[in-house]
């Protein structure tokens, strides 16, 4: 049996045909050809044979019937109608060759090539935002971890002092108590001769004496020894503050109006002389602390 390529024209110019359906359909609509392949994913051979029902360019009767239904739902039309119309056209000569097709049981199908392009679409500018948000993380994680590295330990002060420095204070340390001799030794010759100078002249004594006296009570210096860092405050009867705060190892020396307000936070590592007089801090410490009023 010869079978020709020409189209079923006497079912095609049927308006109930349902290739005429499919045409008229889609040219109310305004849809290409090419438009309904690509949303279909149907070759624009294939749709445009079911339009002319020229069944001979169609693939097996079972793929071609499912192209028409896909094709009536793209369009809107009722895909049962299309069906029926599809079965009651399709030729049965074709189906008797497409059943006995040993041969070549299967045909190419539409559906598995698009017109043998492959179009994979890329957003540059999606690409973009990701590569700088990926470099936005990475400097902001080399900002936080470089912040965390130069961030400076608190160093505490502290005043150095020289070996002579040390060998001095060491000297005023261990002297205090000899040099509170001395000046207890001076205090009674001094005494000596003021009653020697009492009995040649009387008045001129008295008088050298208040001078002492008042020069004594105007000025006093205060010797400090530190052997280890130690909180200090000194005040005057002034209200003036001669030392404050905390106090490296070292000497220190103020002068001031006495008495004096004198405030030691660890009296262990300190030593006082007062107009070179060595005060024992002990009689007044508490708990290693010292809180007292010191006058000549």
């Amino acid at each position: 049996m010869e079978i020709t390529n020409q189209p079923n024209t006497s079912t095609t110019n049927s308006p109930s045909s349902f290739g005429a359906m499919l045409l008229k359909a889609r040219e109310k609509q305004q849809i290409t050809l090419d438009e309904a392949a690509a949303e279909l994913f149907i070759l624009k051979r294939h749709l445009q044979a079911l339009e002319q029902e020229n069944f001979e360019s169609l693939p097996q009767v079972t793929f071609a019937r499912g192209f028409a239904i896909n094709y009536a739902k793209y369009l809107g039309l009722d895909p049962h109608q299309v069906a029926a119309s599809f079965d009651a056209a399709y030729p049965n000569e074709l189906r008797t060759t497409a059943v006995g097709d040993i041969e070549s049981p299967l045909r190419p199908m539409g559906t598995l090539q698009r017109d043998g392009r492959t179009k994979i679409r890329f957003n540059p500018l999606l690409l973009i935002a990701i590569v700088a948000l990926i470099a936005l993380a990475v400097f902001l994680l080399r900002m936080v971890t470089n912040a965390s590295e130069d961030t400076p330990e608190p160093v505490q002060s502290i005043e150095t002092i020289t070996a002579a420095e040390q060998t001095e204070g060491a000297a005023i340390d261990n002297a205090g108590i000899a040099i509170g001799t001395t000046d207890t030794a001076s205090s009674a010759i001094g005494a000596s001769g003021a009653a020697i100078n009492l009995d040649t002249d009387s008045a001129a004594a008295n008088t050298d004496n208040e001078a002492g006296a008042s020069t004594t009570a105007e000025n006093a210096t205060l010797d400090f020894w530190v052997k280890a860092n130690t909180n200090i405050s000194v005040t005057d009867a002034n209200g003036q503050s001669l030392m404050s705060g905390q106090q490296g190892r070292g000497g220190y020396k103020v002068s001031g109006t006495p008495p004096f307000r004198i405030q030691i936070d660890k009296v262990t590592n300190v030593s006082l002389n007062l107009n070179q007089e060595a005060v024992a801090l002990r009689q007044y410490a508490t708990n290693n602390q010292a809180s007292f009023t010191l006058a000549p």
